[in-house]
């Protein structure tokens, strides 16, 4: 073996470790100060507890009714990954294999908009919304939240499918399978990966979002987890024990999902890229 590649591969690691430690600083303040008491975290932050109070993800259970919070949140999450890859999956493969000029606008179109500022539309969006209808409604929140995913999601499918052999969709014509057909039974089981992908970018993004439902959903029964948490930062009052503990509480299962499929993102992205 290269001693100098050992030198190399060993520092390449110690750079590694160290980042890693980097990046889990902010979850090590989150988690040891939200089991904290208030004044405990003033003294200082980066202490460890003497005493782990974990009443306060009791109490917090109870003040922002978190269970429904919860629900609220995984309904809005679940229904907008199901209708992103739905639509994104089918038009970006109606794109991929109809190849024109048409195609190619609509793509460019799509992928443009996802370099416009969510606040050049915001007032526009809930001048709409408010016509249709569409606020302070979580339909109508999800609606939105398709007209906002499905460029990202597409330009990913797109990618991907380019990599789907179309000799197998012209044997399942051939063998009498309908348009609808060879999607749904040939080419979507192969977009596994990049489907993974989408759903893993699409939950961190809409299960974290804080500005659109804010804009959208006013009642407090159809708060989600982020709104729920921002309850306890008001103006002149930070109750920083209760809100990191909600905090701990929301983050949780989203880190439990990324970290069981995260495999799948660096495959899915790499996959996509290629043509």
């Amino acid at each position: 073996m290269n001693p100098r590649y050992t030198k190399v591969t060993l520092l390449l690691e110690i750079i590694g470790i160290l980042l890693g430690i980097i990046f889990l600083i902010p979850f090590y303040f989150v988690f040891i100060n939200s089991v904290k008491g208030f004044a405990d975290i003033l003294i200082d932050a980066a202490a460890w507890p003497q005493e782990f109070l974990f009443s306060n993800y009791l109490k917090v259970w109870d003040i922002i009714n978190f269970p429904r919070a919860f629900w609220n949140s995984l309904i809005i999450t679940v229904i907008s990954n199901i209708g992103l890859v739905v639509i994104s999956s089918m038009a970006a493969w109606k794109m991929v294999r109809t190849p024109g000029k048409f195609s190619k606008i609509l793509f460019v179109l799509f992928v443009s908009a996802m370099v416009i500022p969510f606040q050049t539309v915001m007032i526009p969006l809930m001048k709409l919304g408010g016509t249709l209808n569409l606020t302070n409604s979580i339909p109508g929140l999800i609606i939105m939240y398709f007209g906002f995913g499905v460029p990202l999601s597409l330009f990913l499918y797109h990618g991907f499918i380019k990599t789907v052999p179309i000799e197998i969709e012209e044997s399942a014509r051939i063998d009498g399978c309908s348009q609808f057909g060879v999607f749904w039974r040939i080419v979507f089981p192969l977009l596994k990966p990049i489907t993974v992908t989408v759903v893993i970018l699409n939950t961190l993004w809409v299960w974290n979002d804080y500005l659109l439902p804010l804009l959208v959903l006013q009642d407090a029964e159809l708060r989600t987890i982020p709104l729920a948490t921002s309850s306890f930062f008001a103006q002149y009052t930070k109750q920083w024990d209760m809100g990191l503990a909600a905090l701990v509480m929301g983050i949780t299962p989203v880190i439990i999902f990324f970290l069981f499929l995260q495999k799948h993102i660096i495959k899915g992205i790499a996959q996509g890229s290629i043509k």
